[in-house]
């Protein structure tokens, strides 16, 4: 019977290569795949301030092969470029231009890495893939669904990004690092003579150098020919009063301060953008709380669908404390609506609402 393959997706970061060693030392039959995404020779004018600390680089590349090499395991780079601006940066420029706040990277998981990637590790006759993210996989011997669970170092759990993914994904998914810390993950680094085990983690998107997404978005529609939208507009306060002017809505998020371009006798955030009059909302810090939210495309875990109200903690941005909250059904399976305990800060159109019981992950969806 031929020997059980698994592909691990390998980024040439530290995380992804302690996996890659892991499996390794276990015995089993490895091999490495990277995603080429992003050609970072694109958008020129952007280059000079490209930023340190981005995923999916070319020196990742070399950074995966040299491990693989280290290891003694296969190793093939495949591109994906196409696919990627397809799925994950047209929708990412279409969010902001439509006044949300997206999340390409886990437009990217949902997408490509626990999509396209599965196809890819078919071809090479992968059983099972296994990645570098801090969350732990289970299945419930009595529904026989699997379920997602918070990795164990906190500082790193990475579940508020894998909301989406199906229930075909997470059976042949592998995620050997949940019940590492990361320092624990860099000293085996260290101890399997890795060559990334003192590298940093990565921080920027990998298609937007400097963070800037409004200049991104300026320079890819100047690359592809795409006529100059107009897109100059009014800030307007809370009490209807023009305060300044803008470039374009897609250069604010809902609870900026910095960058307003208005003077006032106290801070003002931006409270909503209206891409059908382009305007910019402003107001005082009081203003930006919220009781409830919907939330589309919703997945879960623990069962197919919520029939009926439940109380969870829900995340509205990676780094949000999750906060109490009534999740309830709406008559649409792919839809639900939250009431918070308490109102919170900066409820963002575009981020994910993401619904946890303790540790384990009920699901999430794309906040509206």
């Amino acid at each position: 019977m031929p020997e059980k393959i698994t592909a691990v997706a390998m980024s040439g970061g530290v995380d992804s290569s302690v996996v890659a060693g892991l499996l390794r030392r276990r015995g089993e039959n490895v091999v490495g795949l990277t995603m080429q995404l992003w050609n970072q020779r694109r958008l020129p004018e952007l280059a000079g301030e490209t930023a340190t600390g981005r995923c999916c680089s070319l020196d990742d590349v070399y950074d995966a092969r040299h491990v693989a090499e280290t290891l003694g395991i296969p190793y093939y780079v495949v591109n994906f470029e196409e696919r990627f601006e397809k799925q994950v940066v047209r929708p990412f420029i279409d969010d902001y231009l439509a006044g949300r706040t997206p999340i390409p990277c886990t437009l990217c998981n949902n997408h490509i890495k626990f999509d396209q990637f599965l196809e890819l590790a078919d071809s090479v006759g992968a059983e099972k893939i296994a990645t570098g993210h801090y969350a732990r996989v289970s299945r419930d011997e009595k529904t026989g669904r699997y379920l997602l669970w918070r990795g164990a170092d906190d500082a790193k759990d990475q579940t508020y990004f894998l909301f989406g993914l199906s229930q075909a994904q997470l059976a042949r998914t592998l995620f050997p690092l949940g019940g590492y810390t990361k320092d624990h993950v860099r000293g085996m680094a260290e101890e399997m003579g890795l060559p990334v085990a003192r590298k940093g983690d990565s921080q920027e998107i990998c298609f937007v150098p400097n963070g800037d997404y409004g200049a991104f978005i300026e320079a890819y529609f100047r690359e592809q020919g795409i006529p100059s939208r107009q897109t100059r507009g009014e800030i307007v306060g809370a009490d209807g009063r023009v305060l300044g002017e803008h470039a374009g809505v897609h250069h604010f998020t809902v609870g900026q301060r910095r960058g307003l371009g208005v003077a006032a006798g106290e801070p003002l955030y931006v409270i909503a953008t209206e891409p059908a009059t382009q305007r910019v909302l402003v107001g005082r810090s009081e203003e930006l709380f919220r009781g409830t939210l919907s939330a589309r495309d919703v997945n879960w875990f623990p069962w197919a669908s919520l029939s009926e109200p439940i109380r969870a903690r829900v995340k509205i941005r990676n780094k949000h404390a999750a906060a109490p909250a009534m999740v309830s059904p709406t008559g649409d399976p792919a839809r639900i609506e939250v009431r918070f305990d308490e109102p919170q800060r900066a409820v963002t159109p575009g981020q994910a609402a993401v619904f946890y019981d303790g540790d384990l992950v009920l699901g999430g969806g794309w906040i509206e």
